[in-house]
């Protein structure tokens, strides 16, 4: 499995700890950014991340910010992503078992460092289950294909 990671300047200190949580699990992943120092528009980054994945290159991703959401709303936009913010252990699986979200994003300021690796490992843990879900996420992907037709 190949994770896209990505922050803003808010979650840098938190992206540092996941991507030291993933060496440590043995998760191969890239780093878009942002760098230590660096200011960018979380809008830049999770576009990034959420084409990465949408074009093949990755398998998920991880997407930091302040509070998730506005990374979330981003990657969102991209045709064929589903990225769902998770705060709490049971979102993180719920969107990978129900909602087969490739993108997982959290919020530096609204979660400590113990609960985003808590979270990253059962949402990494998880797989769709389709089931009752599946009619939904193939309803989810028909709207999406209806706005996003080139």
């Amino acid at each position: 499995m190949r994770i896209a990671v990505g922050c803003d300047q808010n979650a840098y200190d938190l992206k540092m700890i996941i991507i030291n949580h993933l060496n440590k699990i043995g998760i191969d992943f890239t780093d878009f950014g942002c760098h230590k120092g660096e200011n960018v528009l979380y809008p830049d980054v999770a576009h990034t991340v959420a084409k990465e994945i949408a074009d093949g290159k990755y398998d998920r991703g991880i997407l930091l910010c302040g509070t998730g959401i506005g990374m979330a709303i981003t990657a969102n936009k991209v045709p064929g992503i589903r990225a769902a913010t998770c705060h709490d252990v049971f979102s993180a699986e719920r969107a990978r078992k129900s909602n087969d979200a490739q993108i997982i994003t959290m919020g530096a300021q609204i979660i400590g460092s113990e609960l985003a690796k808590m979270l990253i490992d059962a949402w990494l843990a998880s797989e769709f289950q389709g089931g009752r879900s599946k009619p939904k996420v193939d309803l989810i992907n028909e709207i999406d294909a209806v706005y996003h037709q080139k």
